[in-house]
C-alpha cells in the first residue's frame, strides 16, 4: 500500500498547484480565465477568502492536489489533480476521503463540486461517495461544467 501524506498549502508548493492542475486541464479541456486567475494566485483566491489547499505527498514528491474554495454560501471542492504517473494508485480516492473527513471536522453541511460528464471515472467515484447531482446554475464560473454535485454531510 502506498503511503500518501496529505499536507496543507505552503507558498513553496504553489507551483505544484499550478502545474498539476494546468497539465490536467490541458489534457481534458483548456485553461479558462477563471482557472488561470485561481491557479496563478492561490493565496489570494483560495486561502485568503477562507479556503484550503492540500497536497498529496508520496515520499518527497508532490503527486496530487485539491482545494476547497469558500464560495460564501458553500465550499467547492475544486482544482483536484493527480500526477499522470501516479494515476491508478487510488490517490484520488484518498484525497476524497480526506476531504470528506476534513469537512465533517469543520462542521460543514455539504461539499459541492462542478465537473464534466466526460470524466466518467471521476463522476463514478463521486457517486460512490454519496454525491448527488443538482442543477448547474446558468452563470457558473466554469464554461466546461455540465454537472454539479452535492454531498450532504
Amino acid at each position: 500500500m502506498n503511503t500518501i501524506e496529505i499536507i496543507p498549502f505552503e507558498e513553496k508548493y504553489a507551483q505544484y498547484f499550478y502545474d498539476l492542475n494546468a497539465d490536467w486541464l490541458k489534457k481534458y479541456f483548456y485553461i479558462e480565465p477563471y482557472d488561470e486567475k485561481v491557479l496563478s494566485n492561490p493565496k489570494q483566491y483560495v486561502i485568503d477568502p477562507g479556503g484550503f489547499i492540500f497536497f498529496a505527498k508520496y515520499n518527497t514528491e508532490i503527486v496530487g492536489v485539491f482545494s476547497l474554495i469558500n464560495q460564501k454560501t458553500f465550499f467547492e471542492l475544486s482544482k483536484m489533480a493527480v500526477s499522470p504517473k501516479y494515476q491508478g494508485f487510488k490517490i484520488g480516492q484518498q484525497l476524497m476521503d480526506f476531504t470528506i473527513n476534513f469537512a465533517k471536522e469543520k462542521g460543514w453541511d455539504s461539499i459541492t463540486l462542478y465537473s464534466h460528464r466526460s470524466l466518467k471515472a471521476a463522476i463514478q467515484l463521486y457517486k460512490k461517495l454519496g454525491f448527488k447531482e443538482i442543477p448547474v446554475e446558468k452563470d457558473s464560473h466554469y464554461e466546461r461544467a455540465d454537472i454539479k454535485m452535492l454531498l450532504e454531510l
